[in-house]
């Protein structure tokens, strides 16, 4: 069973979607999540505290900055933007898909687990999610 999920963002950040899929998936079985895009990823994280989704932005926002920060200089993909390949170092450091495991129509996660689409890009976008579950 398959379905694609689409998300919206409006610049970087993390966007929550646990409801979209937890309506979706029924039976007992493996969830696969694959998002279809180089410069987003996807994270199972805290949704209980949003303070935890704007330290990680900050924390990979200082990790990676756009390539008009001096200590980016040596990058030279940057075709769409400084915010370009940052985007992409950041989708290669964090998974593009998502594992979880699915009981009785629920998804195994922790209580304060949610599934998250993270943004790295500046403008917005709209991405792509595939769902299998078998």
């Amino acid at each position: 069973m398959q379905t694609r999920f689409e998300i919206s963002t409006s610049g970087p950040g993390l966007y929550e979607f646990t409801r979209e899929v937890a309506d979706w998936v029924v039976g007992t079985g493996l969830l696969t999540l694959f998002i279809q895009h180089t410069s987003a990823s996807l994270v199972v994280q805290e949704n209980a505290d949003p303070e935890v989704q704007t330290d990680l932005q900050n924390f990979f926002a200082r990790l990676v900055p756009p390539t008009t920060d001096p200590s980016m200089s040596y990058l030279t993909h940057t075709y769409e933007g400084p915010d370009d390949m940052p985007a992409h170092i950041k989708a290669s450091l964090l998974p593009t898909h998502l594992t979880i495991p699915v009981t009785e129509g629920r998804m195994a996660l922790g209580t304060w687990q949610g599934i998250y689409l993270f943004e790295h890009r500046d403008r917005p976008h709209t991405r792509n999610v595939v769902a299998h579950l078998c």
